[in-house]
């Protein structure tokens, strides 16, 4: 409140808001707050490295990515690679996980870290991986157990994403009774070397599908509902209708085109499936 006589020599009071000087307070209030920020705001980035273990008697090579803006332990997300190997669109999904606050482990299914751009050599890769399940079941234990050993990982809070091959890779991790809360199918195959039994899966299942997807059938999609619904299992399915097999790779389309496969990149269906693995997630370890 401020007093003052007017020119008659009566004395007035008004309630005068102090604008300014309230203004002044706040930004000193304010660049104190920055400052004390700062430091942490100039470290918060995602951090990498590459990491080697071993998984069934063989050398794995391991990409791990994380936000090291804060020293709290938090979920853990294991990244299966496409039939291609542990390539860069593998480990840019493990970065883009670290980005949501995870930290994540794009994991080796091969062995020595072995990739192709070939796909006569990614399908003897992956069918080579797949013939002998004890030893891909050990190599993807094997990764577990590094990214539970992360002391920013909660070793409670684990949970797998795989693509078209490493789709399959972690719907029979789910199927087999494998410690994860949660997995995520991305245009995975279907077809289980297991058929996942009554109380046995412990995870919640995402599958995300292309409707168009040459590559999976009416009848597998069918069969693989009822297998998890005589299993007991807690499966969301979402069919996105336009897509075809490798939706969500952007490299995809071009690789179609030039080795005559039924691939191809759908933006939408990415940005959507994505949008609904966070939600998955999200639900899970809240």
């Amino acid at each position: 409140m401020v007093i003052f006589s007017d020119v008659n020599g009566r004395k007035t009071s008004i309630i005068i808001f102090l604008e300014e000087r309230y203004l002044v307070i706040m930004k000193k209030i304010s660049l104190l707050y920055l400052l004390a920020i700062a430091p942490f705001l100039a470290c918060a980035e995602i951090k990498t490295k590459e990491i080697s273990y071993t998984g069934g008697g063989v050398e794995m090579k391991g990409f791990l990515a994380w936000d090291n803006s804060s020293v709290v332990e938090r979920p853990g997300i294991l990244v299966v690679h496409e039939w291609w190997g542990q390539n860069e669109y593998a480990r840019k999904r493990a970065k883009m996980l670290a980005d949501l606050g995870y930290i994540a482990l794009a994991v080796d299914m091969y062995g020595d870290g072995k990739t192709t751009e070939h796909p006569k050599d990614a399908g003897a890769f992956a069918s080579q991986a797949l013939a002998n399940m004890d030893l891909a079941e050990a190599r993807f234990k094997a990764a577990m157990k590094l990214l539970s050993d992360q002391p920013l990982c909660h070793a409670n809070k684990i949970g797998a994403i795989g693509y078209c091959f490493g789709g399959s890779v972690v719907l029979h991790a789910a199927r087999v009774g494998m410690d994860l809360k949660g997995v995520v199918s991305f245009h995975g195959s279907l077809s289980p070397k297991t058929l996942a039994t009554k109380d046995v899966v412990k995870a919640k299942i995402l599958v995300c599908n292309g409707a168009d997807d040459e590559m999976i059938s009416k009848e597998s999609i069918a069969a693989l509902k009822q297998e998890m619904e005589v299993a007991g299992a807690d499966l969301q399915f979402e069919n996105y209708k336009g897509a075809v097999h490798s939706f969500t790779n952007p490299g995809a389309t071009e690789i179609g085109k030039k080795f005559g496969l039924p691939l191809a990149y759908n933006k939408k269906a990415d940005e959507k499936s994505w949008a609904e693995m966070q939600k998955f997630f999200d639900n899970i370890f809240k």
